[in-house]
């Protein structure tokens, strides 16, 4: 009998070292892995981000469907202006380099050739998935909200704007819920935002809140 107790106290022991070794790991663990998500995460926006900066280069405005965005980057090409022939250099002393260009052009002495260079070719590497962009990474399917529009600033003038983003109840979900909560509170005092973006419908900027 006192041997089945000893056993059983050294059990407790093992069991009650482990659930403390355990609570300790707990936050390690969760920050870890809000690392790996996150870095993901910021990769694929600043990929959508680039696609907008490319998209509002063709047609002057961001778009809010991802399915357009796509479309364009599958389709899309971008117009190259193509200097032929050179400027003289007496003339570029002479009158500074945007007179003499003007010169050069009107004289026949330089032409410009136009040539399109394909979106997807330009922005991302061979085999890049382009429908992968409206996804948020270890979701199972869950699409970043993206919203484009127009502002009138103080100073009177319209600009594009453009916001995308996801947030931490859907990049985090199936980890510890409080331990969410925590690092949400913890994100909303440092950014003011539960969740990763760039850009906003409220200023002129593509900047990520990452950054």
């Amino acid at each position: 009998m006192r041997r089945v107790i000893q056993i059983l106290f050294v059990l407790i022991i093992i069991v009650l070292g482990y659930l403390i070794v355990d609570s300790i790991m707990e936050p390690i663990r969760f920050n870890q892995e809000v690392k790996t998500r996150e870095k993901a995460t910021i990769d694929r926006l600043i990929d959508i981000r680039e696609a907008q900066k490319a998209y509002k280069d063709v047609y002057r405005s961001y778009t809010s469907s991802f399915d357009t965005l796509i479309a364009f980057i599958d389709t899309g090409s971008f117009t190259v202006v193509k200097a032929i022939g050179d400027i003289p250099e007496d003339w570029l002393d002479e009158m500074g380099f945007e007179k003499a260009r003007e010169k050069a052009l009107k004289e026949g002495v330089i032409s410009r050739e136009n040539t399109y260079v394909p979106v997807l070719d330009s922005l991302y590497q061979q085999g890049f998935a382009t429908d992968s962009l409206r996804y948020v990474p270890f979701t199972n399917g869950i699409t970043f909200t993206m919203t484009s529009g127009k502002l009138l600033t103080s100073s009177n003038l319209t600009v594009q704007v453009v916001e995308v983003y996801t947030l931490y109840d859907d990049l985090l979900n199936g980890m510890d819920r409080q331990l969410i909560v925590n690092y949400k509170d913890e994100r909303m005092k440092i950014v003011g935002f539960e969740g990763v973006k760039f850009g906003s419908m409220e200023e002129g900027t593509l900047t990520g809140n990452w950054e």
